[in-house]
């Protein structure tokens, strides 16, 4: 069976892959997302997000992952605009084995 993998890319700033999640859950009830918070990362502003031993981050990256039918995450995708920035979404085909 063939679907499409979505990633998401965001920080854990302002809560913005929260209100992603309770909308994949709630709203597009989605086959399953995963959630994985990042130790360090950077993105277009070159500014480095990281976490140390002393010094707990709290804007760390985080990549919100889901996989559905084609039609499914490309509708998902689209209604995310409004709070996903663009070009932080990545799609592509995938096996379930």
């Amino acid at each position: 069976m063939n679907v499409t993998v979505a990633r998401i890319y965001v920080t854990e700033g302002k809560n913005v892959y929260e209100k992603i999640f309770k909308r994949l859950h709630d709203e597009h009830k989605v086959n399953g997302v995963t959630v994985f918070r990042g130790i360090s990362g950077f993105g277009r502003s070159g500014e480095t997000h990281s976490s140390e031993l002393l010094d707990i981050s709290f804007d760390l990256p985080v990549v919100i992952e889901f996989f559905d039918d084609d039609e499914k995450v490309q509708s998902v995708v689209k209604s995310l605009d409004d709070i996903v920035p663009e070009c932080h979404i990545l799609t592509f085909s995938a096996s379930l084995s």
